[in-house]
């Protein structure tokens, strides 16, 4: 399942990523709500003078820390030679920092090659991050960037003593891991909080930043549900509590002790904290460690379809009263979704009676289901209700590509001037298939480059009408805007996916 969204480019770093920082976390308890960098409202704390950290109606955080800082360890690893390191710090060969192959961050480190520096392969590297015990027979919990590829693992408790650990299982996916210590049935542990935090809620992170020991900072929940790219599975928790170097696999608890996350990622232009950290949700945490430990891996459903948020102007252009629900960009051939006749255009809108919200919640929705199992799929077809059964599939290894449309110049320059377009038929394009019409030429001051269509890209339908040349593609648009339609839904194929956009023809 794809999410097609486009989202600016940010620098969302690990937080095993980041240069050490001399200075203290401080915390006031007045609350400023707003918008920066583009995330919608959020609430941070603000940070006066240094000052001593009081949440309202307490003294202070120490007996909270006290109560929870024995089931909180540091995990350091030894990585197997000839693998290129994705642990939290630290090597033998000093002065290098380790790139992340593997990790669901990768993608955002490519930039930075050659600034970063990279391990040589066949070396011996040495990491560390942090994690907590979530039972007294030593079963815990870290990310999985922090042990992967580890040839050995071990850990260090609150008190000092020292512990070998084997990996049970790891989900790269949602960056987590389930490790064991064998021989004692008595360590201190933590459990998971089952209600949602709230936004400004008090939240305490504990880890081991820069192998200095443990270590806490206190902050609040920020905002719910964001999306950093990682996965079609994101769903972070955004808290202001300093993420530092070391924490990452490390808890953050709520007031009561209660863990609500699990300490993943941060935001940073320069690899510093500046107040925006990512928690992997207690409810995420929780549904991926039970089947780590029953199997070893996470097997998740599959229903096979590409998809997309509802924006306002696609709602406007399906006559919906509200943008939620996962727009189905395609059902790819042979899959659950196809088999059960779900067609692009549709918009699903609940599964099993859970209303759907985006895109991003479609996939959490389907990934927690057992493959095999079926599901009731709700779903708006032209602006008619209609409900679709579907047996989902397990989730296979690897999604097949789309072949790559050529671009090409070639063919009618005549198309669809108000819109900034040249079109030919894709049976006239060698390469471009046999349903559509190939985008020729774009204007780039025209309403199409803004919606990001460019030459080469397949038009397979306007307003749910198929569309095989350059007067049926004028026709529909016609058809649509005497309907008194201010933006009509067209189905594109590009080189990497096929996705809907709502081009405005007021």
């Amino acid at each position: 399942m794809t999410d097609n969204t486009q989202r600016p480019r940010r620098q969302i770093w690990s937080a095993r990523r980041l240069t050490l920082l001399c200075s203290a976390a401080v915390l006031g308890t007045a609350l400023v709500v707003g918008g920066p960098l583009g995330y919608g409202r959020q609430a941070f704390a603000a940070t006066p003078a240094p000052q001593t950290v009081n949440a309202p109606g307490q003294t202070g955080f120490g007996d909270l820390v006290a109560k929870v800082k024995p089931a909180v360890i540091s995990v350091r690893v030894r990585l197997d030679e000839g693998v290129e390191s994705n642990n939290e710090s630290g090597s033998d060969d000093q002065g290098s920092t380790p790139s992340m192959p593997g990790s669901p961050f990768e993608k955002f480190f490519r930039q930075f090659d050659g600034q970063q520096g990279h391990l040589h392969r066949h070396q011996m590297v040495t990491g560390v991050g942090s994690g907590f015990f979530i039972s007294a027979d030593g079963y815990a919990v870290t990310n999985n960037h922090v042990v992967d590829h580890a040839k050995s693992v071990q850990v260090t408790t609150d008190d000092g003593k020292i512990y070998t650990a084997k990996v049970i299982g790891t989900d790269q996916k949602t960056d987590l891991a389930l490790i064991k210590v064998e021989g004692k049935q008595d360590f201190a542990y933590v459990d998971f909080e089952t209600a949602t935090p709230r936004v400004g809620d008090w939240v305490v992170a504990v880890g081991n930043p820069y192998g200095l020991g443990g270590t806490v900072t206190a902050g609040i929940v920020s905002a719910e549900g964001r999306a950093i790219s990682s996965s079609p599975y994101d769903d972070y928790l955004q808290i202001d509590a300093p993420i530092n170097k070391g924490n990452s696999g490390g808890p953050t608890f709520d007031t009561s002790g209660k863990v609500i996350g699990v300490n993943t990622a941060i935001y940073s232009p320069s690899g510093g904290s500046v107040g925006i950290g990512f928690d992997i949700p207690a409810s995420t945490v929780k549904m991926i460690v039970a089947q780590l430990k029953d199997k070893g891996v996470v097997t998740r459903a599959w229903l096979g379809v590409q998809v997309q948020p509802v924006t306002a102007g696609i709602a406007e252009s399906l006559g919906m009263k509200k943008a939620e629900g996962a727009l189905v960009d395609e059902a790819e051939a042979d899959t659950p979704a196809a088999k059960a006749g779900i067609q692009p255009g549709d918009v699903i809108t609940s599964v099993n009676g859970n209303s759907i919200k985006d895109s991003r919640a479609l996939a959490r929705e389907i990934s927690s289901m057992a493959p095999d199992s079926s599901a009731k799929l709700d779903i708006l077809r032209k602006g008619e209700a209609k409900t679709v059964n579907v047996t989902l599939a397990k989730m296979p290894d690897h999604f097949k590509k789309q072949a790559k449309a050529d671009e090409t110049e070639n063919g009618s320059t005549r198309g669809v001037p108000h819109l900034g377009l040249s079109v030919a038929p894709a049976s006239e394009v060698a390469g471009a298939g046999d349903n559509g019409v190939v985008v020729t030429g774009v204007d780039p001051d025209g309403p199409a480059a803004e919606h990001g269509v460019q030459s080469g890209d397949v038009i397979l339908s306007v307003g749910g009408k198929s569309v095989a040349s350059r007067n049926e593609l004028r026709q529909a648009l016609s058809q649509a805007k005497s309907n008194g339609k201010h933006d009509v839904l067209m189905q594109v194929r590009t080189s990497d996916n096929t996705h809907f956009i709502a081009m405005p023809i007021g």
